[in-house]
């Protein structure tokens, strides 16, 4: 998503709270690089719309601390995937 980086931050947060998306997924749907959803959602909507920025800022923290779970779980689930091809 190209245009008005106050567009596409307003954009950014909206996907995010409503999916619970991670800053990778947002990245990967709107065809961005990850730092470029970081500075919208934590830099540029702090000063857009600060009740949306809240919002994200709440659910980038619990995908924060899900983190290692993720990790783990990936981990998993390709030594599961070498044990059945080997």
């Amino acid at each position: 998503m190209k245009g008005l980086p106050e567009e596409r931050a307003v954009a950014l947060g909206l996907y995010i709270v409503e999916t619970g998306a991670t800053v990778r997924n947002a990245a990967r749907e709107f065809h961005i690089s990850k730092s470029t959803v970081h500075k919208d959602v934590s830099e540029r909507l702090k000063k857009i719309n600060l009740p949306l920025y809240k919002q994200v800022k709440a659910v980038l923290e619990i995908n924060k601390q899900e983190r290692h779970i993720r990790g783990g779980m990936a981990t998993r689930e390709k030594y599961a995937r070498e044990r059945e091809q080997g």
